[in-house]
């Protein structure tokens, strides 16, 4: 079988996958294909054809990614460590803590001032490296 078969059959396979997921990456990856197909029907190499799939993969990703971010369907996920629970080591003067969490020690804040301090909570929210606790799973 030809390369260029086989970059468009991914490519229809990747655009048939875009129409589940309703995303645009991987219309843009499917694309980047069908021009890797192009490729290497008017005959380059595959180093050739890798790197103008490759590009224009990144390209189509990073075009996606702005588009669906000025338009505003990217979503605020929740990370993976909100309701995760945390043992609290110390409390310290200032009202932070020290916990432990997956295997390390966190600084730690109270969500609210009026949340009472108990040796396991629960994380409700990261500020950057710092968790944000509560006595309630979110």
């Amino acid at each position: 079988m030809n390369a260029y078969w086989i970059w468009w059959i991914l490519a229809t396979l990747l655009i048939g996958a875009e129409l589940v997921t309703n995303t645009f990456y991987l219309l843009a990856v499917g694309i980047a294909f069908v021009f890797g197909g192009i490729a290497a029907w008017v005959g380059a190499e595959m180093p050739m054809q890798l790197l103008t799939a490759g590009v224009l993969a990144v390209v189509g990703t990073v075009v996606a990614n702005r588009w669906r971010r000025r338009r505003g369907e990217l979503p605020n996920l929740p990370g993976l460590d909100i309701g995760q629970s945390v043992r609290v080591e110390s409390w310290q003067p200032d009202g932070t803590a020290r916990v432990v969490y997956r295997g390390t020690r966190w600084s730690g804040v109270l969500a609210r001032t009026e949340t009472p301090r108990r040796d396991t909570m629960y994380i409700v929210a990261t500020r950057g490296s710092t968790l944000v606790l509560d006595v309630e799973r979110p």
